[in-house]
This record gives C-alpha cells, sequence and structure tokens, in this order.
C-alpha cells in the first residue's frame, strides 16, 4: 500500500473518531423533555380550561385568565426539591416579561395548604397561584395538560400551547424570540447612532484584522470600551460574542472585536497558533485600546479559548483592565493535553504530533500542544484581582463545569454563574449569557 494512501486511511479513523467522539458528547448532554415530557400536550393543541381556588379562596377561570394574552403556566409543588430549584429562574422570567405583558400562573399539587401558602410567602413568588389542593395523580388538571412531571411548565398564547417542558430555559428562549424587540437587539448588527471603522493591528504572527465602534460623543466626553476574544476555531463573528457586543453598542459602550492570529481575517496560519501568541495578540490589541482619547476604562470578555487568554492578560495588566468576564473558561485543556486526548483524539504527550486534525480537517500544530502543557493558566490570572465574573454551564461536556468554579475561588471579587444544563456554547437559551454579560459590566463601570 502506497504511502499516501494510508496516510489518507489514518486522516479519515481520525475524522470518524472525532465525528463519533462529538455525536457522543453531544447525548451526554440529555434533553430531559425526551423522558420527563412525552405525555404534555403538543405544540398547537388548544389549551384546556380549567378553573381552580387562589390561596384566597378565589375562584381563578383559566380562559378568562388568559384570553388574549402571552401565558406562562408553572406546574409545581413546594414539596418538589426540582420545583424549589427552578423557582428563582420562574420568578426571574416573570421580573422580566411581565413588565411587556406576558402573563405567569403556578398550579400547585400541594394538598397542605398551610404550607403551600406559607413558601409562597417566604420565596416572594409575584404571580397569582391555584392548586386543587391534591396529588398530581389525583388531578384532574394534571391529567387534562398530562403533566406527569414536576417542574413541567407551558407557554401559552391565545389560548393555543406553544411550549411544552420540563426545562424553563426553553421557556425563556422562546419568551425572548416573541419579543421582537430582543430579537432585533440580538440578532441584527444595529449600531445605535456610532461609528464602525475597520482597522489593522500588529500581531504575533502579522496584521491581525479588527473592527471598533464608538457611540456618537462629544469631544470631551469618554466612554468605557469592551475587547471581545473569541474562542478556538473560530472569529469574532461567533454567534454568542456577536450577540453580547451588539447588546453592549445599544448599551452605549465602545468595543473593539478582532480575530486572533490563524483565524477568520487575520494573517497567520492556524497551525502556527498557539495560547501565548493568542496572549500576544490581545496584548497588542489592549495597547492600541489604551491609546484611543476617547476611552475611560477598558474591560474584557472571552469564551473558551479566549476566556482563558483574557485571564492571562488582565493577569498580566491587572492595572489596566477594569472588569473582565470569561464564559466557559476553557482552562482544561492544560489538563487534556497532559493526559493525551484532546476533542477526543489520542496522542502521546511525551512526543506530540506535528499536527492534531480537528473536526473540520484543520490541525492543531506540535507548538500548540508543547506550549499549552506548561501554561500557567491559573498562576497567571490569578494576579488579577479586579471585578469579574464567570459564566458556565454545567452541561459543558467540552469544559467541565469545575473550570468556572476554580476561577470564581480565585478571583475575590468575582461573580459565578452555573446555568443548568447549559452547553459550551450556550445553546440552550444565548440570551441568558448575554443578559447576565452586560449586566455585569452595567453594574461595574456604571455604577449608581
Amino acid at each position: 500500500m502506497a504511502m499516501s494512501t494510508k496516510i489518507t486511511i489514518k486522516l479519515a479513523l481520525i475524522w470518524a473518531f472525532f465525528t463519533l467522539f462529538v455525536n457522543v458528547q453531544a447525548q451526554v448532554v440529555l434533553d430531559f423533555d425526551e423522558t420527563y415530557a412525552q405525555e404534555l400536550l403538543k405544540p398547537g393543541t388548544p389549551a384546556p380550561d380549567f378553573e381552580l381556588q387562589t390561596p384566597e379562596g378565589k375562584t381563578l377561570k383559566f380562559s378568562e385568565f388568559a384570553k388574549g394574552k402571552i401565558v406562562v403556566l408553572d406546574f409545581w409543588a413546594s414539596w418538589c426539591p426540582d420545583c424549589r430549584k427552578d423557582l428563582p429562574e420562574i420568578i426571574r422570567l416573570y421580573n422580566q416579561f411581565h413588565e411587556i405583558g406576558v402573563e405567569f400562573l403556578g398550579v400547585s399539587f400541594d394538598t397542605d395548604k398551610e404550607k403551600w401558602t406559607d413558601y409562597i410567602a417566604k420565596s416572594g413568588v409575584p404571580y397569582p397561584q391555584v392548586s386543587e389542593l391534591k396529588r398530581m395523580n389525583q388531578s384532574e388538571v394534571a391529567k387534562a395538560y398530562g403533566v406527569r412531571w414536576i417542574p413541567s411548565i407551558y407557554l401559552i398564547q391565545d389560548g393555543k400551547v406553544l411550549v411544552s417542558t420540563v426545562l424553563s430555559y426553553k421557556i425563556e428562549d422562546r419568551l425572548n424570540r416573541l419579543d421582537s424587540r430582543r430579537w432585533s437587539n440580538y440578532f441584527s448588527m444595529v449600531h445605535g447612532g456610532g461609528v464602525v471603522d475597520t482597522i489593522s493591528i500588529d500581531g504575533s504572527k502579522g496584521k491581525l484584522w479588527a473592527q471598533s465602534y464608538k457611540p456618537y460623543l462629544d469631544p470631551s466626553q469618554r466612554c468605557d470600551l469592551v475587547i471581545m476574544c473569541h474562542g478556538l476555531n473560530c472569529d469574532h463573528d461567533f454567534q454568542l460574542m456577536r450577540s453580547i457586543e451588539t447588546r453592549l453598542r445599544e448599551e452605549g459602550f465602545a468595543t473593539l472585536s478582532f480575530d486572533f492570529n490563524g483565524h477568520g481575517k487575520s494573517d497567520g496560519r492556524f497551525s502556527e497558533m498557539t495560547i501565548p501568541n493568542e496572549i500576544e495578540d490581545l496584548e497588542q490589541v489592549l495597547a492600541y485600546a489604551q491609546d484611543l482619547r476617547y476611552v475611560r476604562n477598558i474591560a474584557l470578555v472571552g469564551h473558551s479559548q479566549g476566556a482563558i487568554v483574557a485571564a492571562m492578560v488582565a493577569g498580566n495588566h491587572p492595572e489596566d483592565i477594569k472588569a473582565l468576564v470569561t464564559l466557559a473558561p476553557a482552562s482544561s485543556v492544560r489538563d487534556d493535553i497532559a493526559r493525551g486526548n484532546l476533542f477526543g483524539v489520542e496522542f502521546n504527550p511525551l512526543d506530540p504530533p506535528d499536527s492534531l486534525v480537528l473536526n473540520n480537517g484543520i490541525a492543531l500544530g506540535r507548538r500548540y500542544l508543547k506550549t499549552a502543557l506548561r501554561l500557567p493558566i491559573f498562576e497567571t490570572s490569578a494576579k488579577y484581582q479586579g471585578n469579574a465574573c464567570v459564566i458556565q454551564g454545567n452541561g459543558d461536556r467540552l469544559v467541565p463545569f469545575t473550570c468556572g468554579e476554580r476561577f470564581h475561588q480565585m478571583w475575590e471579587n468575582s461573580e459565578y454563574y452555573e446555568l443548568e444544563y447549559y452547553d459550551h456554547n450556550f445553546t440552550n437559551c444565548i440570551f441568558r449569557p448575554v443578559d447576565i454579560t452586560v449586566d455585569y459590566l452595567l453594574r461595574t463601570l456604571r455604577p449608581r
């Protein structure tokens, strides 16, 4: 067999193994609706009417309550651990969406009225509650709605089911998409009355493509600037980062996004990219931002590999960074390489290959593997003790959520958000990490 044929077969086997790995990874993050929501009413089904009592003894007729409205119908019980864990999320959604006309109604399967009402008061539930004061398996409304597991949540519009689920983030995602204002804000690059410039910055491997946005300012005005750091094997236009950037622009922040070397429109080969030369890239971008006269404070936002690059640059320049947000910081890369298993491809870490083929056929170079193996991620990042926010999904199968926990424990002034069931790219409901990021930067850079 010719050598070229052997190499082709070897690469094909590696590709097949990686593809299998990715599929397995996707299946590990279970969609609990496949198990617990099978009997819930399907989208498009008319929502059954019912009449139940409020804690005050008044009768609530659902068809009248829901007429012409969008309603979140939450089936729960105060004795249910999963319901108690999910209730703060439902309250948060109420606080966010009730002001635009979305109604919320809780249907409880409590049998002890006093315990039910005490828990409502203790938890500060702000929306109406009703109950038959019967167990779930004895409840007529549970039968009508196919509820066999709680919490179970419905989104109903004009008397018909839009969403039926046991996962509150699916309700949040659909509510955001129903709100045309938020849809426009997140997924269209509206510059909101500012100036967008495409620029070139000297990087570690040549020129870095970058784009700056500056809101309209009086000559004497200054504003805060946020530098966006994308992850491995994507670019500045990655949906999560683009969505955060769009929201920041609408809030009046200046932004600076760029492609790391070997990515997107920047110079350099991906096979020659390493985390140390990405750190050099970001330090050059930071120096450029510091020379802008209109900039007041600088913040960094990074995802995955971009998050650990941002964290290490903040550690190298702690006095220059006012705030830092890391989303799914990929600090596990060092341990993965030490074990000789990166993205499901095995290799000898003591004698790494010249290239490691990734899912789209491009390859990480030997130098990437060797430099990441000795990368002082936490030692360097710990030098930064300023304002920090860590956002991590506990359904992430590429980066364990313990990575985010460790950064939070290391940074004394940090906030930590662990999003239940969310994956590495936060595709469950992209609006949630965007909201957390923007809210954090508003509170940190513009304190009242």
